[in-house]
């Protein structure tokens, strides 16, 4: 079971000061190769989805959600806003040369070849993971969430990045860590007959109980692909409530963004 740091911690590791603060992913990939996770800080939005949601269809105020959006692309200097996907928890890999703007193209991966696109996913307890070729060819995004990770959506998208595992790169974005996520028997159940080796992953927390490490399922994955740099997951979204959206902690309530391109 990994251990993302002490996630009581006042400033999440990587945090980069501003006035919309976000995340600096660390990790050995060409210069070409841009990237960022967002915290719940700096946006316009109130309530639940104080303050910077960047999720659609998750009842936040539609002039914040804008606001927002707007923000994102201004504070961190993107190309364009990012090409979001209708995350539905499978394996359905995209080419982000190829999502339009609306409807937002149903999958929970997307990679791309070409300068100047953003690809994100948008979480809020969920695993993203970013990946790219050290030369700065062609970059990606997965939304992790049990569901998706069972499904094979990492090991899809890494099928559609094309290139050899050993030229890979992963970085682990802001998830719900293993010391605090419960799940039942049944996701255990399902998560095992799609990949036993993710038994390593869960640990018992009383009858018919589990904590699920996120962080590990992934990294197991993407170390049995052959991928041999493996950063990030150093986070608790659920434990770190100034900086992060958590649906395990409060229902209801904005996502962030994790996301990358090519320059």
């Amino acid at each position: 079971m990994s251990t993302p740091g002490d996630h009581r911690a006042a400033r999440p590791p990587g945090l980069r000061d501003a006035p919309l603060p976000w995340i600096a992913p660390d990790w050995p990939v060409d210069r070409r190769v841009r990237a960022f996770a967002t915290t719940r800080a700096g946006g316009a939005g109130t309530g639940p989805y104080a303050s910077l949601n960047l999720a659609a269809r998750v009842g936040d105020e539609p002039g914040a959600l804008a606001e927002n959006r707007r923000r994102l692309v201004a504070a961190l200097a993107l190309p364009e806003e990012p090409r979001w996907l209708s995350q539905v928890h499978g394996a359905r890999v995209v080419r982000a040369e190829a999502v339009g703007r609306e409807p937002a193209p149903e999958a929970d991966a997307v990679v791309c070849r070409s300068p100047g696109i953003v690809c994100a996913v948008l979480t809020a307890d969920c695993l993203p993971v970013l990946l790219a070729d050290r030369r700065g060819s062609v970059v990606g995004a997965v939304h992790g969430g049990w569901r998706g990770l069972a499904a094979g959506a990492l090991e899809a998208a890494l099928e559609a990045m094309d290139r050899p595992a050993g030229d890979l790169c992963a970085w682990l974005g802001p998830a719900i860590s293993g010391t605090v996520y419960e799940v039942g028997g049944e996701v255990r159940e399902r998560m095992l007959a799609a990949d036993a080796a993710t038994a390593a992953c869960f640990a018992p927390r009383g009858p018919g109980h589990y904590l699920l490490d996120l962080y590990a399922v992934a990294r197991g994955k993407l170390q049995r692909a052959g991928v041999p740099a493996v950063h990030g997951g150093l986070w608790c979204t659920l434990g770190m409530p100034r900086w992060f959206f958590s649906y395990r902690r409060d229902g209801r309530c904005g996502r962030m963004a994790t996301g990358i391109h090519l320059a």
